[in-house]
């Protein structure tokens, strides 16, 4: 599958140069999981693109224009990914300072789907960044596109034997991964960093909150540091790409992939909302 995009909903590449989600980051995306021609959790990664453009003072998205875009790039694509991209379009002129009346820009781009291997499902290793995450509470939960911290901390490692990397705050709380939410199981209870101060506020973040219950499971949403991983009965990575990774080992830390692992992985895979899960991914007994 050859890359596809839409710009302002033509079949276009150029973007303005005077762009403010080129120049300042002024914007928003979601990275969405196309899977038999479905749009997987496209509800929610709506909700949090109306969301974030409330917050930015965006003119409020065009939803059903969005979709019929992204149904127009999706339809028949067995697997792949969409980008959907929304800033406040060009600047009237120079400057920080945003334009009175804004036109917004669009941009939906179809990629063929990372190669993963699928051993990652079984277990992962991740290792904790120097980077640290900054607090900006008027920013935390939506999904902007200053990413620049993620881009550091991303870079710290090339080693294709680590998975991920864990971001702390200043405070040396676990915040999130570079590209992922963590969640942590400890005597049925779901812990999972509040993101009230910091991080992205994931869309599969969001569908294992609601499932937390249906395991029998109490949600508590609190930081923790590194030096707490090692009282934890399971930790898992997830994102709406890969699903959820089981995490066998922070920094030499080891963990145990549990039960609560292994079931959000099933329902994954049962209900198809990644195109990266499949049956085959699931480790354990339970397949």
């Amino acid at each position: 599958m050859s890359r596809k995009q839409l710009v302002n909903g033509r079949a276009d590449t150029a973007l303005d140069a005077e762009d403010r989600g080129l120049a300042y980051g002024d914007g928003l995306f979601e990275t969405v999981a196309v899977y038999r021609g479905r749009l997987c959790l496209w509800d929610y990664h709506m909700d949090r693109l109306l969301d974030g453009a409330r917050r930015l003072g965006l003119p409020e998205p065009p939803l059903a224009t969005l979709k019929e875009e992204a149904r127009f790039l999706t339809e028949r694509v067995d697997r792949g990914v969409l980008k959907v991209v929304y800033t406040r379009g060009s600047s009237e002129g120079r400057g920080y300072l945003p334009p009175s009346r804004p036109i917004p820009t669009r941009i939906l781009t179809l990629y063929n789907p990372p190669a993963i291997p699928p051993e990652r499902w079984h277990g992962v290793d991740v290792r904790l960044c120097r980077t640290r995450i900054s607090i900006q509470p008027r920013l935390a939960g939506i999904k902007h596109l200053n990413r620049l911290e993620q881009v550091m901390a991303r870079s710290e490692w090339r080693d294709t034997a680590i998975a991920e990397g864990l971001m702390l705050d200043a405070d040396g709380l676990i915040v999130e991964g570079t590209a992922t939410n963590v969640f942590a199981v400890r005597s049925r209870t779901l812990l999972t960093p509040p993101l009230t101060h910091a991080g992205v506020a994931g869309v599969m973040r969001r569908w294992v909150l609601e499932q937390a219950e249906g395991f029998g499971l109490r949600v508590e949403e609190r930081g923790f540091y590194p030096e707490e991983l090692r009282q934890m009965d399971e930790l898992f990575l997830t994102n709406s790409l890969i699903g959820l990774w089981p995490v066998r080992s922070v920094a030499g830390t080891q963990l145990p992939v549990g039960p609560v692992s292994r079931g959000y992985l099933e329902q994954m895979a049962g209900r198809g909302l990644t195109p990266l899960v499949g049956r085959s991914e699931i480790p354990g007994e339970r397949r």
